[in-house]
């Protein structure tokens, strides 16, 4: 840690482009974390270099949908080696970020039917390295249970804006107390425990963001998903996939 440097990261955001990365130099953040749906890695890493610079830093990482669509776990992986496929087992898509020595972050515990339960957090205390504790599209009762949550497990907290939209970006950051200036470095922050602050807008602005996220919600989970399941045939990261060369056939829930 170094005394007086605050590093601030968005950790979590769906978009990228010029307009997102403007607007989170504007605000003041030291780094984003693009995490696109389905995805495959090799191509985020390429768009996160592609608009990395000295002012702002833009992580790869991979929000893994762990299940069926009935009862998914979404699951934040970042520093992954090799690319891990949507639609596998939960406990198949921990095994693998173990295996790689990811840094696994949990976006909102608990919350609907796409996340992980207080017994999912105890049971890979070991392997999660940070729990989300605020989340925009979360209503004030949804934060206080995923507070509460990260502290009866001993997890650190961490949270994002969860960008579907521009204009969400960096409404919520995570501050840490430390010289951040590598993918590395953000990996090691978040595993060692560095200490740090969780930073949002309660406001005006923050209820805006709100329910502009969980109108986008609404529109991701109907039209979308119906386009993604019947009409777009394979998804880049569905588990057979000729991309995954086979490793996750035999796995696959769908």
């Amino acid at each position: 840690m170094t005394d007086g440097v605050t590093f601030r990261v968005d950790c979590h955001v769906k978009v990228l482009d010029d307009r997102v990365v403007e607007r989170a130099k504007r605000i003041g953040l030291d780094a984003i974390v693009y995490a696109p749906h389905f995805t495959r890695l090799p191509e985020i890493r390429e768009r996160a270099a592609a608009y990395s610079d000295e002012e702002l830093l833009v992580v790869p990482g991979r929000e893994v949908f762990a299940g069926t669509w009935r009862d998914r776990k979404h699951i934040l992986a970042i520093g992954l080696t090799d690319p891990v496929p949507d639609f596998i087992p939960f406990e198949v898509a921990m095994a693998e970020f173990d295996r790689q020595d990811a840094t696994v972050l949990v976006p909102h515990p608990e919350f609907a039917n796409v996340s992980l339960t207080e017994a999912d957090l105890r049971a890979y205390a070991n392997v999660i390295d940070a729990v989300e504790i605020f989340n925009p599209r979360h209503f004030p009762w949804d934060n206080r249970r995923a507070r509460e949550l990260a502290e009866r497990c001993s997890l650190p907290p961490f949270t994002s804006s969860y960008a579907h939209l521009t204009r969400s970006v960096g409404v919520a950051h995570t501050a840490f107390d430390a010289t951040i200036e590598t993918e590395a470095d953000l990996l090691n922050a978040l595993e060692d425990r560095i200490a740090r602050r969780v930073v949002y807008d309660d406001g005006l602005e923050g209820w805006a963001t709100t329910a502009a996220e969980l109108g986008h919600l609404v529109y991701e989970n109907t039209w979308k998903k119906i386009d993604r399941l019947f009409l777009s045939g394979t998804e880049p990261t569905h588990p057979q996939h000729i991309a995954y060369e086979g490793r996750f056939d035999d796995v696959a829930v769908y």
